[in-house]
């Protein structure tokens, strides 16, 4: 469970991602590709999606999938999409760049079939299917053309910032003064991840200020 508050006016991203959450909310289809660094709330949206449309969840990472086994890996991506069609459920596959690589540097032929099965599924898949990833650098071209939408998670601005300052201090019970404002609008590579990750120290030690 996440100790921070999941909400969209904190999310640094490069479209209205309200828009995009009424739209999956009617249509209730879609492909998108969740890029940016870590911690910037990828894998989190999938939840908060799936908790707002009122449907399950289900979550798959690379780990998951990959087997040593020729043929294994495309069996357990079909199977994935299948389970995810049966139950009505959001799908969210963390690391996805694991399988969705540019196939132009491919070197082995199980490489290429499973980018070619991951596609496959992809385009017959009538659900919400979320793919994050931290590398999009290095996805197929292809993959990308299959995105209904592809949206970029930065780093926080520096309101985002401080409004999750204000809210931590707040479960910690610490007073966040405009000198705190001051030094915060100095640090530019934040994510929510950074907050959480404070909040989850603060059971194990006292935070202060």
């Amino acid at each position: 469970t996440s100790v921070t508050d999941y909400r969209l006016e904190i999310l640094n991203t490069d479209c209205n991602i309200t828009d995009l959450c009424d739209g999956l909310r009617v249509h209730r289809e879609g492909r998108l590709c969740l890029y940016g660094p870590p911690g910037t709330g990828k894998s989190a949206f999938g939840r908060y999606l799936a908790d707002a449309l009122d449907c399950p969840l289900l979550i798959r990472r690379a780990s998951d999938i990959l087997s040593p086994f020729v043929g294994v890996t495309e069996h357990k991506m079909g199977k994935m999409f299948r389970e995810a069609a049966e139950e009505n459920a959001v799908l969210l596959l963390d690391e996805a760049d694991t399988f969705l690589r540019d196939r132009n540097g491919a070197i082995r032929s199980w490489e290429v079939s499973e980018v070619n099965e991951m596609l496959t599924q992809m385009e017959s898949f009538e659900g919400i299917f979320i793919a994050s990833t931290n590398l999009m650098g290095s996805l197929d071209a292809a993959a990308l053309r299959r995105f209904d939408m592809k949206v970029k998670f930065d780093f926080l601005n520096e309101a985002q910032a401080w409004q999750l300052f204000m809210d931590s201090s707040v479960k910690l019970h610490l007073e966040a003064t405009e000198v705190h404002k001051a030094l915060l609008a100095n640090l530019f590579l934040l994510t929510p991840g950074d907050f959480a990750n404070v909040l989850r120290q603060s059971r194990l030690r006292t935070i202060n200020t």
